[in-house]
């Protein structure tokens, strides 16, 4: 193992992420994985798709890290007479100044939460892959940058449900990780019950970071170290999703690259400042499983894409 570097403002940045878990955690009950790894991706600098079927918390959840970070926080509905001019804006003549203005979409804020994204048209979710990529928005010709940090955070219902079609593989590739909340269990259901009888649970939550914060806080995720064997781990991976008898597409490099600011920002959120075997384990299916198109023949076998994800983690050895 590699001597432990030391990164500068690193304490005062765990500090700060465990300051957000601890207040999100007051709305959104017994999910402490989820919201760990959506706070992973958010300091990854990445985008996350939430996969659940409506009412379970999708939408707390984005709303309780906006309030703990203090972020300019929109939300659309994806209905499907949602324009690509609602997202991302548009040009609009003036007639005293003779000159055409830009109108900002709902994406200009810090965070985005796209909600049931999958209910829209494929020409309104195309409209998402610049911004999400580039952090950018292309106009008549124009680029409008957007502000910083930005991040998505998507919702979808699950396929099957009326009304929702599936997201292309160009879309489903901008996401950093694809997680699921599932129900809450009996006891925590009651709990949910009380604790919203007479208050409203988000008015508990309080800001403990700054815009500024969150800055350095993915500053800092960008220097935890890796080594050599780690990067190999990581390629081996993603080179066992191309060559899987039942998955016809494998993970991209684009896939790799998040697998590996996902592991850096697990080892971060474990209090450390360099990457182990276990981080990059603990996010491969979130980074990956949504990641594969199967073979017509796992979908006769009933395999689902995480099944086949954790028999390529038991075969690849670190």
């Amino acid at each position: 193992m590699d001597i432990q570097k030391s990164i500068p403002e690193f304490d005062y940045c765990y500090e700060k992420a465990t300051a957000i878990f601890e207040e999100t955690r007051k709305v959104i009950i017994d999910k402490e994985t989820v919201l760990l790894k959506v706070l992973m991706t958010i300091l990854a600098k990445g985008h996350v798709l939430i996969d659940d079927v409506p009412g379970v918390g999708k939408t707390t959840l984005a709303l309780a890290f906006s309030k703990a970070f203090h972020l300019d926080y929109h939300r659309l509905q994806f209905t499907p007479d949602v324009l690509p001019s609602d997202v991302v804006g548009f040009s609009m003549y003036n007639k005293k100044t003779g000159e055409f203005e830009y109108k900002e979409g709902s994406a200009f804020c810090n965070l985005f939460l796209a909600d049931e994204i999958n209910r829209t048209s494929p020409k309104s979710q195309s409209a998402l892959l610049e911004l999400m990529e580039e952090g950018q928005i292309s106009v008549d010709g124009i680029t409008h940058y957007l502000p910083k940090p930005f991040f998505v955070i998507a919702t979808q219902n699950p396929i099957g449900s009326v009304g929702t079609q599936l997201l292309p593989e160009s879309q489903l590739d901008r996401f950093m990780a694809c997680l699921t909340m599932g129900y809450p269990s009996v006891a925590n259901e009651i709990e949910i019950l009380k604790g919203r009888e007479k208050a409203n649970p988000m008015d508990k939550i309080s800001q403990v970071a700054t815009i500024e914060d969150l800055l350095k806080m993915q500053a800092v995720v960008e220097q935890v170290y890796m080594n050599e064997p780690i990067y190999q781990y990581i390629v081996n991976l993603a080179n066992a999703t191309r060559n899987h008898p039942m998955i016809r597409i494998g993970v991209s490099p684009r896939g790799s690259l998040a697998l590996m600011r996902m592991a850096k920002s697990a080892a971060f959120l474990k209090e450390r400042d360099f990457v182990v075997p276990e981080d990059v384990k603990l996010v491969f299916s979130d980074v990956c499983a949504h990641r594969i198109v199967p073979d017509p023949k796992a979908k006769a076998s009933g395999l689902t894409n995480a099944q086949i994800i954790s028999q390529i983690l038991k075969t690849v050895n670190p």
